[in-house]
């Protein structure tokens, strides 16, 4: 990982335009290729991103201390630097993972002994697939033959369809895998999160707990 502290300016051109006047911020660039800038507010989320797969390509000449980062449907994001305070790097290693509260863990349990939640003809690959990024909870194949990954949560939110977003991203590279459908699975799924989810092409499970143990087998829904 290398982090970058500098003052500079940050514009987007993509499906929308976005300008962030200069200030001084905090550039994250991960070993994935994802790069985020950040400010000393809104807790752990960035100001703008690119996500993973994509290239930054650093200035010369001319154009020293422009960065531009692209990715593979060709939206940039260009960060102007303008005086860089910090610049460090670091290697990280895998990371072991989040390890889940008991419910959370307990669901993808259940859903990995019952598969057929999922639909009919659904067979389990494995749970905690590993990728580069971080586990998968859980990896099946649908009664076509075809992948599907599904992220697990309490309460899914935006930010679960964001990480799923992610490990599509990354499975999706793999042609032994690919195509890789994608299913968000929590007991509660916020409204932003299920519109996300859908623009993106993948389906929402609410799962209920009490069903999922025996105890009621009539709420869960498939979107």
């Amino acid at each position: 990982m290398r982090l970058v502290i500098a003052r500079c300016s940050v514009d987007y051109a993509g499906r929308l335009t976005a300008h962030l006047p200069s200030a001084p911020r905090l550039i994250l660039v991960k070993a994935d290729g994802s790069v985020s800038i950040h400010a000393d507010d809104r807790a752990y989320k960035p100001l703008n991103w690119m996500s993973p797969p994509c290239t930054l390509k650093e200035g010369t000449g001319d154009e020293a201390g422009v960065w531009t980062v692209v990715n593979k449907a060709g939206e940039k994001l260009i960060i102007t630097m303008e005086e860089i305070l910090h610049d460090s790097s670091y290697e990280l290693g895998v990371d072991p993972g989040l390890i889940k509260d008991g419910v959370e863990a307990h669901l993808q349990e259940l859903l990995a002994d019952r598969i057929e939640i999922l639909g009919e003809g659904h067979t389990l690959i494995r749970r905690e697939y590993p990728t580069a990024i971080g586990p998968v909870d859980i990896l099946c194949r649908d009664a076509d033959g075809g992948t599907v990954a599904v992220e697990l949560k309490r309460r899914g939110d935006i930010d679960g369809v964001e990480q799923l977003t992610r490990y599509l991203e990354l499975l999706n590279r793999d042609p032994h895998l690919a195509p890789v459908k994608g299913i968000f699975a929590a007991q509660e799924i916020k409204p932003q999160a299920r519109v996300l989810a859908t623009d993106r092409g993948i389906g929402c499970l609410v799962l209920d707990y009490d069903a999922m143990r025996g105890i009621e087998d009539d709420k869960l829904r498939l979107f």
